[in-house]
Formats: structure tokens, sequence, C-alpha cells
């Protein structure tokens, strides 16, 4: 099985942003720094700092990056979905042949670009890699610890409630073979932020889709405010649960003893 080309010139790297001006040219020239054939779709949420603009720009002067002006206010993950929906279908103008891998990540920095080709050279022999914090190597950096401690709960609560065999199922900087992303049903995914990730790893996990994980070091952002919140959590253990509870019935059901 063949693995991305060296370049990422069949690699596009999706991007959403919500006031991200101060860190997004400088995350589009690190990318391309590391690999500077690879392409870049900014999906702007209606970021009224201006962000939008920012991203034409750099389009405008750059062929290998695109933009896309998703609904305001719509969310991470309506951003991730409606941009999925578009690299899949093949309308992505300007991108639409020639991608075999799509990968995820904030706009933030938190991920870091230099990271990015460990992930594409583990795609050659998986559909999805997770870049992930919670496998032997990875790390957090810059986190207090009330913060920490939320993201390890969460994420332990998330694996075990949806019987997940993978270590980091809330992290968001991810590589996908682009066939599988068809697999997903991304168009049925109504989920948001913090739990849009679990929703897509649980979604992973029961396609039988091949997976691995790369350790990472997830850096607190350098500009902007985190767009986690109190709401966004209890969204999040809302729907998990009822993912779960769903899932335990459905397998009952199926159980030739149930």
């Amino acid at each position: 099985m063949s693995g991305p080309a060296p370049d990422g010139s069949d690699v596009l790297v999706t991007v959403p942003t919500y006031n991200e001006r101060e860190s997004l040219a400088g995350l589009v020239t690190r990318l391309h720094h590391t690999l500077p054939g690879l392409r870049i779709l900014v999906v702007d949420d209606g970021s009224p700092d201006g962000t939008g603009t920012l991203a034409e720009e750099l389009a405008a002067a750059d062929p290998r990056v695109r933009v896309h002006h998703h609904a305001p206010r719509a969310g991470l993950g309506a951003a991730y979905v409606d941009a999925f929906s578009l690299i899949v279908d093949g309308r992505c103008e300007g991108f639409a042949h020639g991608v075999g891998w799509v990968v995820q990540m904030d706009a933030d920095g938190s991920h870091a670009p230099e990271e990015l080709p460990r992930l594409l050279r583990a795609a050659t022999d998986a559909d999805v890699v997770l870049g992930s914090r919670y496998v032997p190597g990875g790390a957090t950096a810059g986190w207090a610890w009330h913060r920490r401690l939320l993201s390890q709960a969460g994420n332990v609560y998330s694996r075990r409630a949806l019987r997940l065999p993978l270590h980091d199922v809330t992290g968001g900087y991810r590589c996908f073979r682009r066939a599988a992303l068809a697999e997903l049903g991304m168009a049925t995914v109504a989920s948001e932020g913090y739990c849009f990730q679990v929703d897509v790893a649980f979604r992973v996990d029961r396609a039988g889709l091949r997976t691995r994980e790369v350790p990472i070091t997830f850096v607190e952002r350098e500009h902007g405010v985190s767009k986690m919140s109190g709401a966004v959590v209890r969204e999040a253990l809302w729907r998990i649960t009822s993912w779960a509870v769903r899932d335990r019935v459905r397998r009952r059901r199926a159980s030739p003893t149930g």
C-alpha cells in the first residue's frame, strides 16, 4: 500500500478558523516549510476579527491555499462536516483532483506542523492516523493542571463508555485516507467541538477502519482564547452517554442470546 507523496502534494490540510488572525499566516508558512507540496483549505466560521479576509489574501498569493466561508458561528463540527463533504465529493474548487489524504488540525498552533510527516508516514498502512497525547511519547505543554485533568477525565470516560480501543479519542490532529472519509457518514454528524472528535473516533472504530496512533505534543495556544466552555462539556457528556446507551441496546438486540 502506497503512502503520501514525500512533499505532501497529495495531502490536503483542513484548518477551521474562528478569530485566528494572529496565528493563521504563521501556521500556513510552517506547513509549507515542512511539506512544500501540500494544499491547505481554510474553513472560516465568519470570524469577526478578519481571519476570513486574511485567508483570502493568503489564497490570492498562493495557489496551494483555498478558503471556504462557512455559515457564521455554526461551530467546529459543522465546519469539518462541510469541508469533508466538499473534499469527498470533489467539489473543493481547485483541489478536486489528486487528494489522497486529508488532515485536520487546529489553527492556533497547538498542533505542530513539524509533526505532520510522522503522521503521514504512519498512514502508509492505515486508513486513519490519530495524533495522540496519551500514548508513550505523547504529551501536553503549557496546560494548567485542571485543564489537563478535564481532558484526561473526558478522554477516559469517552473511551470506556463507547468501548473504544484507542488512547486519545478527543484529540483533533488526524489524518484520513480520503476514501475512508466516505465510509463515515459525515453528513449525519451533528455534534460540535470536543464532542465532534469523539463522534468521528466512534464512527472510525465501528466502520472497522485501520487506525494507528502516533505520539504528539499538544502545545497551549499562543494567541486568542480556548473555545472550550461549560456548554461544550455538557453537550459532550450528554451525547456520549446517549451513544453508549444506544450502542449497548443495539448489541444486546443483535446478540443470539439477547
